[in-house]
């Protein structure tokens, strides 16, 4: 029969393995609501964090604080698991459990305001090519130039195809396009190019895959750190049992 000191010294080291991936998914989580809140070269932090639309403000604060409280949470965990403080050990399973919800709501969450996040995005992106180029809405050209620098790179021209330029009222005629869905180095928003010389993809299936990916890794985290927690939760219960028996049981 194994001794129950051995079972702590077998839980301890599960216990911190686990812990350990707990705290690079936190910091991972944590990286990302950072990304979110200070890069503004991405596409989608530009388009939300504009006018009221403060959806990447809220995200990235969100990921922020669950991030946050993982590392301290880890630290906790590691700390209360070497030193076998049960009082720790206590606190650090309660606050695991109250992530562990936390993240479920954010699991479903994700689920159902997907698509009204990807509608929203969809919406913006049409937005911002009715607004481009208007000498009035001079704070929105990072929005623009990010949009030139999509269509100059993936060589499409806007969301579905060129002809959704002719809705842009800020042209000084109708045949002119933005310089970047032609093979073009000029810096000024509009030329006069035959349409047949654009490019003639839209930038639709790019930017949603874009969006994809993003939701995915995010998605991808959010799981692996629920079936992380369910470990570590049956993890610090058992230790839990195991130093108090120890405690009162010294030679068994």
């Amino acid at each position: 029969r194994m001794k129950i000191r051995d079972k702590i010294l077998i839980q301890k080291y599960y216990l911190n393995v686990f812990n350990g991936i707990f705290l690079a998914l936190g910091l991972m989580l944590l990286t990302f609501g950072l990304w979110l809140f200070f890069d503004r070269d991405n596409l989608f932090s530009v388009l939300f964090s504009s006018g009221e639309n403060q959806l990447v403000a809220y995200i990235s604060c969100m990921l922020l604080g669950i991030g946050s409280v993982i590392t301290f949470t880890s630290a906790m965990g590691f700390l209360g698991s070497v030193k076998e403080i049960k009082c720790l050990l206590v606190t650090y399973m309660s606050v695991q459990i109250l992530v562990f919800v936390t993240q479920m709501a954010i699991s479903v969450l994700i689920f159902v305001k997907k698509e009204e996040v990807h509608n929203q995005w969809n919406n913006r992106i049409d937005e911002v090519i009715s607004e481009y180029g208007n000498e009035s809405l001079a704070e929105q050209e990072p929005v623009w130039n990010i949009l030139n620098a999509v269509q100059h790179n993936m060589e499409c021209c806007g969301r579905y195809n060129v002809t959704q330029w002719e809705r842009n009222k800020n042209k000084e005629n109708r045949t002119q396009i933005p310089c970047s869905c032609i093979k073009s180095s000029l810096k000024k928003w509009f030329c006069d190019v035959p349409r047949d010389s654009t490019y003639s993809m839209g930038c639709e299936e790019y930017l949603n895959t874009w969006f994809e990916n993003n939701v995915l890794i995010l998605t991808a985290i959010t799981i692996s750190l629920l079936i992380t927690q369910i470990f570590l939760i049956t993890l610090t219960g058992q230790l839990f049992r195991n130093i108090r028996k120890n405690n009162i049981w010294p030679n068994e």
